[in-house]
């Protein structure tokens, strides 16, 4: 974000001519990574022998370490956090676009939380009444993911401004706004509950996004990017049985750097 906001000051203060890009009719693709992060948040389950909430759950991404084999092999570039993205210019600052965020949540196993409600006829230590008491979050309560991952499916619209340009090369900075669906694939082990692990639509997403772009001879072009926004899921699935689900909504943050190709059919 602080490069992106002194780059945008340093530029503004050149009294040079800055000449504008004609992009109207251009579309546009990316495909880079992210790092993300996420405020607490808290998670109810629900099912036929069980109705409770854990409060202020914590959770991180899961990066893939870098190797080009996952990053670059054409049949594993979606095993990392990545961010693709399709677009059109209708004019020569304004664009519509469509991509997809692929994050991954992961609920911090063995920390404290506190938990309210109920728990029933499992078999487990778990059964009992609870009323907001402290409890370890163990692997045998609950493994809670969306490493498979996370998705936002998302339409942003998104105005470019060209800040500078040196021969070949410009400098653009551009912000937008969005709104998407989640369709997380979520790994969860309830209870005694058999593990599942499979795509759902799960709720919405809010989003907004400001990065500053270097492009090359007007076709092809690196962006760093700072996006933010809200997510809410009402409607989880957490086993095989549909009786049994799951909600929560938060906060969350990302850090990318894409790379792409800007090209007119015409």
């Amino acid at each position: 974000m602080c490069f992106v906001l002194m780059g945008s000051v340093c530029f503004a203060q050149d009294d040079a001519v800055i000449p504008k890009t004609h992009q109207k009719g251009d579309f546009f693709i990316y495909w880079g990574w992210n790092n993300s992060a996420y405020s607490k948040s808290d998670i109810h389950f629900s099912g036929n022998n069980y109705d409770f909430t854990i409060e202020d759950a914590i959770a991180h991404d899961r990066q893939t370490p870098f190797n080009t084999y996952d990053y670059f092999h054409p049949l594993r570039i979606t095993i990392p956090q990545f961010n693709a993205r399709i677009g059109y210019f209708v004019n020569d600052r304004y664009s519509i676009s469509i991509g997809s965020d692929h994050m991954k949540y992961v609920v911090d196993s063995n920390q404290v939380v506190n938990v309210s409600g109920y728990i029933e006829n499992t078999d487990t230590q778990y059964d009992g009444i609870y009323n907001n008491e402290p409890i370890v979050l163990a692997t045998d309560l609950i493994l809670f993911e969306h490493t498979d991952g996370l998705n936002y499916i998302n339409i942003e619209c998104r105005r470019v401004d060209e800040l500078k340009t040196l021969n070949k090369v410009s400098f653009s900075i551009t912000e937008g706004l969005g709104v998407g669906v989640l369709i997380p694939k979520t790994n969860a082990t309830l209870l005694n509950n058999a593990r599942y692990d499979d795509f759902h639509i799960s709720g919405y997403g809010l989003g907004a996004v400001v990065g500053l772009q270097i492009n090359f001879w007007q076709h092809f072009f690196i962006q760093s990017e700072v996006k933010g926004g809200f997510i809410n899921m009402p409607d989880i699935r957490t086993t095989k049985n549909p009786a049994d689900k799951a909600s929560q909504h938060f906060f969350f943050a990302q850090a990318n750097i894409v790379f792409g190709v800007r090209f007119n059919l015409q």
